[in-house]
């Protein structure tokens, strides 16, 4: 037996109370003490009192009234007959089950009543299983007991089951008129606890007494290691007390030990203290990591407090309420305060308070989900995260977030008035670590009316008019934002960034028939945005100068126009006998005319931008919310066309079919889209935008786009009128922007043929910042978080962009960034793991981040190994820890961290 079976203690008793009903005691005593039930006792009394074969015994069973294969209508005549019929108060209240593979014994004289070879007897959700049993109805006494093989070893112990727990013991005895009972060399397990003693002895309902137990989590006949206590007494579902308890690995004792032992013995939820982890930190100093407290306020909120204490007088205090009501609204809410002191490495003994190191540092987190079917068109959620722009840098080894210098968020409400409209509400923040810029977006309303059909009849009779397809629809935003830099906040400013803007929106809309496979759709729209001040530049011969003037303002913007898109299909056919059979080619093109009259020339004006006497057009809602409308008439064509390519191959794994084919997509799309202005003098071309989209192989991942300028610049990035193929340099184009990312991964097959979805555990009441937070500190200790059943993985990335930027003194400057990234474990031998994870910058031309681990499985142990030579943070931990959660606070943990700056 490798495994113990699940049980928990207090079950073991609870069924050996029921048992008397179980070997149908109740309805021995009933016939043998109560004559008015002539029938039953007419029935026993012919059974002999000896031996009953295997085959007799369901005769014997049949004759019981509380058998299974017993005929219930007889027994409730008999009943319905006899009204003074007394009801035994033992009578039990299911139905009992009951089977031996030898022989059962019924002796009347003396009431005893035994069970032979793989004795089994159940009762609602419990099985008693054991080589014999035996029920002394006089001493109302049940005796368990095992076998031997023919080899002498045990063979068939007493196993009690009670849905998933079970419990295995040498013999059991127990009295069910004392309620007192005896196990011997019993073998619980409770949760992840397994719990061995020589002796159990139950003195009272929930109050037990061992002798000789062993404690451990490891799950084989001999753990590698285990607590051994002489004495111990359990209260069930309250705790457990203990004498000396001594360790022991491998069977060995070893010099540790404590004078006496309480454990908690409560399941579910309870409160408590959160045992810290030591660490050591170059720029810190020692210190105690997630030192905390676990309160368990109702069944709706529980709040957890951790801390890290440093010995050069730097903290962190965390404060993690989270509440849930389940079918109602679920979230939870983060605070975390820093006090950051790091060693100044310039004058040895001093602080640093400047540059990386604020003095004080704060996040919050609060993220809220509320369930659809509370109220049905209403939706509440929010993610908030909000603090100082230094916090990411001062979280001790953590790349994740150290390097993570855009934070967002948003609360969104939302109501649907029966699908004809609706109305949400939208608060939103941004802000940028590097910049130390912090925009706040509140309250953003937005108000939609779903297309309706003013001409359309109630009742359709026939093919409808083409005018009862005229649908009108209306949707309008209002928003409010500010801005500031949280290093010089001050409340005044805060008022002079404040602006406020709305935009109103009415599209008017026709469906036509299709013309064949061609479908044409007609547009009219109307907008209208408001405004809440203007911005005026000019030059004054050194800089260019913004006047801001405050005041209610107004733009507005007609448009027409018509579409018309369709798909056409081309393939190509291969030979019977090529492994691909075709290639299929899908395009899909659109055409639209358009015309929009120049109603926002008024706002636009010419500024001097530079001393080279170098001109921009400016709108004075440039920089304003909610934007500016674009200059000047449009009556031209926008087009474009998406491409799908995708392949036919034969199926070489599938062999139910000889000719089994299937589609590989070569090309998930790739397409260009432009449009040409009719009315422009100059610059009637728009650039052109590429997009390509494939997973090559089903494995390797490509997206790539780009934008393509027709027209050349001069020597300062500003614009010509000529296009670039007519200069003395002729190319077809100009890049002004574009990106392109390539990712993979590839991996083994599993040792256990698990699928990845049964690899990830899920905690449907977990919340996304607890989800969040477990990624993170997995992505911080993979050493920890290793999978031995798969051998190898690895990940790749890579991205690069490119964009011409506009800079601050009206320039243009070319921006590129390139970076990879790559991630993989493989394993050494089948108990040994070695893996990293690192950044690497093109830019910089070198290895940003590089962290690398190395774990040992130990069935019931684990030893993990961290290292990160390369980073914002340096650090190395060796953890060496129990698998089990309910030990995981005992472990041997050593870290060391080191910054670079």
């Amino acid at each position: 037996m490798d495994k113990r079976s699940k049980i928990k203690v207090k079950t073991n008793w609870a069924f050996i109370t029921t048992f008397v009903g179980m070997l149908f005691c109740c309805a021995l005593q009933a016939n043998f003490n109560n004559p008015t039930n002539n029938l039953l006792l007419k029935k026993i009394d012919s059974i002999p009192t000896k031996k009953i074969g295997s085959a007799n015994l369901k005769a014997l069973d049949t004759l019981s009234p509380f058998s299974k294969d017993s005929t219930p209508i007889a027994i409730n005549d008999s009943i319905q007959k006899f009204d003074s019929l007394t009801i035994s108060k033992d009578s039990i209240d299911a139905p009992i089950s009951y089977e031996a593979s030898d022989s059962g014994v019924l002796i009347i004289p003396t009431r005893d009543f035994y069970l032979y070879g793989k004795a089994k007897v159940s009762n609602k959700d419990v099985t008693l299983d054991a080589a014999t049993i035996k029920y002394e109805q006089a001493k109302q006494v049940v005796q368990a007991y095992g076998a031997l093989d023919t080899t002498g070893n045990p063979n068939s112990k007493p196993k009690l089951t009670q849905g998933e727990t079970k419990t295995i013991s040498d013999s059991i005895l127990f009295s069910l008129k004392t309620l007192k009972g005896l196990t011997k060399n019993t073998y619980v397990q409770d949760g992840e606890m397994f719990v061995n003693a020589q002796v159990l002895k139950k003195v009272s309902a929930d109050e037990f007494y061992g002798f000789k137990a062993r404690f451990t989590t490891c799950n084989l006949d001999t753990p590698h290691f285990a607590f051994r206590a002489r004495k111990i007494k359990m209260v069930t579902n309250m705790l457990a007390v203990s004498g000396p308890t001594s360790a022991e690995i491998e069977s060995i004792p070893i010099p540790i030990g404590i004078p006496f032992g309480i454990y908690p013995l409560h399941q579910g939820r309870h409160s408590g203290v959160l045992a810290p982890a030591y660490a050591v930190s170059e720029d810190y100093g020692l210190g105690l990591e997630g030192l905390g407290y676990y309160k368990v306020v109702n069944d709706y909120l529980d709040i957890t407090t951790r801390s890290n204490i440093y010995s050069y007088g730097g903290w962190t205090l965390n404060i993690n309420p989270k509440y849930q009501k389940r079918y109602r609204y679920q979230g939870g809410l983060s605070l975390t305060f820093q006090n950051t002191k790091a060693l100044n490495r310039a004058s040895f003994g001093s602080y640093s308070k400047e540059e990386y190191n604020s003095t004080r540092s704060f996040m919050i987190n609060w993220n809220h989900s509320q369930d659809q079917r509370v109220r049905p068109g209403t939706n509440l959620s929010a993610n908030v995260n909000f603090g100082s722009t230094r916090y990411n840098t001062a979280v001790l080894n953590n790349p994740y977030v150290n390097f993570q210098n855009q934070l967002s968020s948003s609360v969104n409400y939302s109501k649907d008035f029966r699908g004809k409209a609706n109305v949400s509400l939208n608060l939103n923040h941004s802000q940028n670590n590097n910049t130390h810029l912090v925009n706040l977006i509140l309250p953003t309303m937005t108000a939609s009316v779903v297309t309706f059909y003013p001409f359309q009849k109630k009742e359709q009779v026939g093919t409808p008019k083409w005018y009862e397809k005229l649908g009108v629809g209306y949707s309008g935003n209002f928003s409010n934002q500010v801005a500031f830099y949280d290093t010089a906040f001050r409340f005044k400013q805060l008022l002079d960034t404040l602006q406020w803007g709305a935009t109103h929106s009415i599209p008017i809309s026709i469906a036509l028939p299709q013309l064949g496979p061609i479908t044409i759709s007609p547009s009219v729209s109307f907008e209208q945005k408001w405004y809440g001040q203007t911005i005026t530049r000019s030059w004054n011969g050194k800089k260019v100068d913004t006047l801001i003037r405050k005041g209610f303002y107004t733009g507005s913007q007609v448009s027409f126009g018509i579409s018309a898109s369709t798909r056409i299909f081309g393939t190509y056919l291969f030979s019977k006998k090529s492994n691909v059979q075709a290639i299929r080619h899908e395009i899909r093109p659109s055409v639209s005319f358009s015309y929009k009259p120049d109603l926002a020339s008024g706002s636009y004006y010419s500024t001097q931008v530079d001393t080279f006497k170098h001109f921009t057009r400016f709108s004075k809602f440039d920089g304003v919310i909610p934007g500016a409308y674009s200059e000047g008439n449009f009556g031209g064509i926008s087009f474009g066309v998406d491409n799908l390519l995708e392949m036919k191959v034969k199926d070489k794994k599938d062999t139910s079919k000889p000719d089994a084919t299937k589609k590989v997509k070569l090309i998930d799309g790739f397409g260009v889209n432009s449009s040409y202005n009719l009315l422009a003098d100059s610059f009637a071309l728009a650039p052109f935008q590429f997009y390509a989209r494939s997973t090559l192989f089903s494995v390797i991942n490509i997206t790539a786009s780009f934008t393509m300028d027709p027209y050349a610049v001069d020597e300062y990035g500003y614009r010509l009128k000529n296009y670039t193929w007519t200069t003395s340099n002729p190319t077809l184009g100009r890049i002004t922007n574009g990106n392109i990312a390539v990712s993979t991964s590839f991996k083994s097959k599993s040792k256990d043929g698990k699928p990845d979805k049964d690899r990830i555990p899920k905690d449907p009441f977990m919340t996304p910042e607890e989800q969040q937070q477990q990624l993170q500190y997995a992505r911080s200790n993979p050493a920890e978080y290793t999978d031995f059943n798969i051998p190898w993985t690895l990940s790749l990335s890579y991205s690069l962009s490119y964009t011409k930027q506009l800079q601050s003194d009206y320039s243009y400057a070319n921006i590129i960034t390139s970076s990879t990234n790559f991630n993989g474990d493989f394993s050494l031998t089948e108990k040994w793991k070695l893996g990293g994870t690192g950044y690497y910058d093109f830019n910089a031309a070198k290895l940003q981040q590089l962290s690398m681990f190395i774990t040992r499985e130990m069935h019931c142990w684990q030893l993990a190994i961290n290292v990160s030579p390369i980073g914002l943070f340096r650090s190395f931990n060796i953890t060496f820890s129990p698998k089990a959660g309910i030990l995981r606070d005992l472990k041997i943990n050593r870290s060391r961290y080191f910054s670079n700056y």
